[in-house]
């Protein structure tokens, strides 16, 4: 018999697999997310989990230490089945992917405005009122003049007459489906129908015809689909109203951490489907939660607007995304036409619609041409520069006279994963920190007990270890400047939050290996800014406006950013918060025709700098791996 069975505890779920899988598939055949940012290749170590009974093969490796494997500790991606098992998932191993509740989303709103005010940093740009009202879908209630011997023409020209004296549209569509059913619907109806018009690819298409007047319930929903977490918007489209906000991880992060190894995982075995089904399951509970919150009919879902980076994109639709990461790095489509939204899998009204903004090349995707679209960069006079602090971080320079980007691979440390009590922005996360004189005081979102750090604890933390000379300039702690340094499992870790203070089974600390960790990403980051400012010749004093975008960005201080070198030293009334940019940029492009068509001309007028083949970007980067700088005279520091 080649079947065996594996029980996972504390889930107390037991899943049938073959012989030879390993744990780590069978947990994901199971439902338990298990962390594994490489993608199953053990090499990061972070799938530990305890045997409890039955037997494994597992290939050596130095992640688990002697002492470890004495316990029955193993890497989930690395231990082959022999038979029934018993299997313990510690929480250090787990990832919570669950959607973030709407009070966490407020909280974070809130910070983000609040944030703003008290170091008087401009607040978001309203880009919304630039545009022309005029969403993906709408719907026109119609009381059609009933035929006759006089007025003979057939039904569909007396749907296409009705609307064009409401609306001027040139070219006018409809499908098969709704053809079929329109004879006896219209006269079940006595010739009072709502038609649903969407506008795609150049035309508008008579998406649904609905028995009634139903115009009043006409809804869409917006997402930027993240590498670390997807947020989702429901939009009124009538009122022109978010009605709720919610976010959750991308359920992809089961298969790796970054879009690389994600390509890669997408080359085995079943792979693309399985990132693929990862990714709309994610969403289409999003959309579940927000419609069951405000008691919505899926059916009156009739739009699907999204905006993400270039593997993300392909992966929701299903489209290999193997040549991103070939030289020359072409994907295979950057502008995606509008799509029945069930063609992906995502659940709304079955022939409602979905449009994904444009991206300008592999790693410089449609996420970015939504948030130049929210900064509105592309129409100002001054130079202005747009950096996303993600998994991937993307900057972009520019003005109305051009705009140029380029991305480096940050890694996910600025969101909260692969760094050992890392968490997102959300409830209990510690996110601003203050150390004086060996104390330790700290906020966390919600005023919450500490449960970990997200990436503007993080920041707060490495800026406030430096200036109290607890760390050294290359990252390394002094344990003679504090009794909080001790000796770790690995190396050296400074303790943030004792767990008599926190919510936590442990201390929360910071190690030196994340410390290493935020080094190398901010140093990617810097140093592709850094290249694309050298590239373009322009000079630091020219750049008028710095926004900054990214899901962790709320609470970000920006004086502690500066300190560390992930931020230029400009003076802070230059920096603008746009918070969650490419979700602003996707709810512009669902409400309005004209915001659609912009993106467009960002996506193709936005040059890409390729910084793998751009000679100076290694030398910035080896620069920038330091607190602040190497080069001292950019932050007006001494060494």
């Amino acid at each position: 018999m080649n079947k065996v069975k594996v029980t996972f505890f504390p889930d107390n779920k037991t899943v049938e697999v073959e012989r030879g899988t390993t744990i780590l598939s069978a947990a994901i055949s199971a439902g338990i997310s298990v962390n594994s940012s490489c993608g199953g290749d053990g090499v990061c170590g972070r799938c530990k989990v305890i045997l409890k009974s039955g037997n494994v093969y597992s290939q050596p490796t130095g992640r688990i230490t002697l002492e470890e494997r004495q316990k029955n500790i193993y890497l989930a991606c690395l231990a082959s089945i022999e038979s029934d098992l018993e299997v313990e998932i510690p929480t250090t191993s787990r990832l919570d992917l669950r959607a973030e509740s709407a009070q966490d989303t407020e909280l974070r709103m809130k910070d983000l405005f609040s944030k703003a005010e008290e170091i008087e940093i401009p607040k978001p740009v309203l880009t919304e009122k630039l545009f022309a009202y005029l969403p993906l879908t709408t719907k026109i209630y119609l009381e059609l003049p009933k035929p006759s011997l006089q007025d003979s023409v057939s039904d569909l020209d007396r749907i296409y007459r009705q609307i064009i004296m409401h609306q001027d549209i040139p070219i006018m569509q409809t499908g098969l489906a709704n053809i079929r059913q329109l004879g006896e619907l219209l006269r079940d109806s006595d010739w009072k129908v709502t038609v649903t018009l969407g506008r795609r690819n150049g035309t508008t298409e008579i998406v649904l015809i609905e028995p009634g007047n139903t115009s009043g319930r006409n809804y869409g929903v917006c997402f930027d689909i993240g590498t670390t977490t997807i947020s989702g918007q429901l939009v009124d489209l009538n009122h022109k109203k978010v009605l709720g906000t919610m976010a959750a991880y991308n359920k992809q992060a089961t298969f790796g951490s970054d879009v690389i190894t994600r390509i890669i995982f997408a080359q085995k075995q079943d792979g693309l489907e399985k990132l693929h089904h990862a990714v709309i399951d994610g969403i289409n509970q999003i959309i579940q939660d927000l419609i069951k919150e405000h008691s919505i009919d899926l059916n009156n879902l009739t739009a699907f607007v999204c905006s993400g980076n270039t593997t993300m994109t392909h992966l929701l639709l299903r489209i290999d995304p193997s040549n991103i990461r070939r030289d020359p790095y072409i994907p295979t489509a950057n502008f995606v036409p509008v799509i029945r939204a069930a063609e992906a899998g995502i659940k709304i009204n079955p022939r409602g619609l979905l449009w994904c903004v444009p991206g300008v090349a592999s790693y410089v995707g449609g996420d970015i041409t939504a948030g130049v679209l929210a900064c509105n960069i592309d129409n100002e006079e001054d130079l202005s520069v747009l950096i996303d602090i993600g998994t991937n971080g993307e900057v972009v320079l520019g003005s109305r006279e051009f705009l140029v980007s380029c991305a480096a691979s940050a890694g996910p440390a600025f969101e909260g994963s692969g760094v050992s009590c890392g968490m997102r922005s959300s409830r209990g996360a510690i996110q601003k920190v203050k150390i004086n004189n060996n104390k330790v005081s700290f906020e966390t979102i919600g005023n919450d007990k500490a449960r970990g750090i997200c990436g503007s604890g993080y920041i707060d933390i490495i800026a406030e270890l430096l200036h109290e000379k607890i760390m050294d300039k290359d990252g390394k702690l002094e344990p003679k400047k504090s009794d909080r340094v001790r000796d770790g499992e690995i190396d050296k870790e400074f303790v943030v939050a004792y767990k008599e203070e926190a919510d936590a089974v442990a201390d929360i600390v910071i190690t030196e290996a994340d410390i290493e960790n935020i080094k190398r990403a901010k140093a990617a980051i810097y140093a592709a800014f850094a290249t694309l400012t050298r590239h373009m010749d322009i000079k630091l004093s020219q750049i008028r406006k710095f926004f900054i975008a990214g899901g962790f960005g709320t609470s970000i201080n920006i004086e502690s950013a500066i300190k560390i070198g992930l931020l230029p030293n400009f003076p802070l009334e230059r920096f603008i918060f746009m918070g969650n940019s490419s979700l602003i940029g996707a709810r512009q492009a669902l409400l309005s025709e004209q915001a659609a068509n912009k993106a467009q001309d960002i996506a193709q007028k936005m040059s890409y700098l390729e910084l793998s083949t751009e000679s100076g970007y290694m030398d910035e980067y080896m620069a920038a791996l330091f607190f602040p700088h190497t080069d001292f005279n950019q932050f007006n520091l001494r060494g």
